[in-house]
């Protein structure tokens, strides 16, 4: 009884205890962005710094070779979006209401023609495709506002990046802990460095043909595209869609039905060719979550740090999993949160060791 007592004492701290960090997350996310961003970005650069440092160069010539170069992105990508987007913005009332005018005229059609109800005149009401392209608007605009803290996000990834070649021995030596021991943070670290890094490589590209096909068809504001498909390709199978909906909603009210199912069909093959050819072959593995919980990181590190949180909603759940994976007492979350894979891999290791 006392047990029965306990444990659910610890239960209801456990769960409070949730609760106050996520709220702590919330209230310190305009801190915890821009740190979030930095080892985003550090993931992805500590390779290439890995490797001028094996060619002799030194430690701090090296970051700063690799932060300069990532400034030079910044800024050019900058100056020609921050327009783009400005210009967007203060267009967008009026796309939203040719997108209404149509779809109003598209449910009389239904009603008047096709022996419609009057229900389906209500469901038209009800229906608001110009949210879409206000929540696209939403999104640039919030990022435009997190890349305002560059040089905090620089200098950060500049002192990380420096860090890389000691950390290990630091840890190992402040903790006490084996080298085997650190393998598997170590393991971890590096995959998701790979993964970060691939899906940055094949983001860009969907950004770079995303931008050539918006351009071809003579579809307004093409860079803002390619950075939408580039951004939202990091959020794995239903950001392409994000990305590509507010595109063919332009290309609908800008061009026509033609020009509107010629941009869905052209998102719709970029997202094939690179996103089940070519990154499944050059990952080779997955990110080890299931699906459902990758939808489900989507909602709740969107709703904890915003547009970033979604970006980096994958990376921030595997790195849960991990620290999940590290306490018997919470492994089994870490289990159900995972693939099928990781769920056949710990029912081999319980038929090898009953213990």
């Amino acid at each position: 009884m006392i047990d029965q007592s306990n444990n659910k004492g610890s239960a209801v701290v456990t769960f409070a205890a949730v609760i106050v960090i996520i709220y702590g997350l919330q209230m310190a996310k305009v801190f915890l962005v821009p740190f979030l961003i930095a080892v985003f970005l550090a993931l992805i650069t500590v390779r290439p710094m890995l490797w001028l440092q094996r060619k002799r160069i030194p430690s701090f010539l090296a970051a700063l070779f690799i932060v300069t170069t990532i400034l030079l992105i910044f800024g050019i990508l900058g100056t020609i979006l921050g327009s783009s987007i400005a210009e967007f913005t203060a267009a967008l009332p009026g796309y939203q209401a040719q997108l209404d005018v149509i779809v109003a005229s598209v449910f009389d059609f239904v009603v008047k023609h096709l022996n419609g109800d009057e229900s389906m005149e209500s469901l038209g009401d009800m229906i608001d495709p110009g949210w879409v392209m206000g929540l696209v608007a939403t999104i640039l605009n919030s990022l435009k506002g997190v890349l305002t803290n560059t040089f905090l996000i620089i200098f950060t990834m500049i002192f990380m990046l420096l860090e890389v070649s000691s950390v290990g021995t630091k840890v190992e030596a402040a903790l006490g802990r084996s080298a085997e021991s650190l393998e598997r943070p170590r393991e971890f670290l590096h995959n998701l460095g790979r993964y970060l890094g691939i899906k940055t490589i094949v983001s860009s590209a969907t950004g770079a043909c995303a931008g050539m096909l918006a351009w071809s068809i003579g579809l307004d504001f093409p860079l803002l595209w390619a950075m939408l498909a580039f951004l939202f390709n990091y959020i794995p199978t239903i950001g392409s869609i994000i990305a590509a909906v507010p595109a063919v909603l332009l290309a609908l009210v800008q061009l026509g039905p033609g020009a509107a199912g010629v941009t869905a069909m052209g998102f719709a093959a970029i997202n094939v060719v690179f996103g089940n050819i070519i990154e499944p072959r050059l990952m080779g593995y997955g990110v080890g979550l299931s699906p459902l919980i990758v939808f489900v990181g989507l909602v709740f590190w969107g709703w904890v740090f915003g547009p970033v949180g979604m970006l980096l909603s994958v990376p921030l759940t595997m790195t849960l999993k991990l620290a999940l994976e590290s306490d018997e007492r919470t492994k089994w979350v870490a289990i159900l949160i995972g693939s099928e894979r990781d769920a056949q891999h710990a029912l081999e290791n319980r038929a090898t060791d009953p213990a």
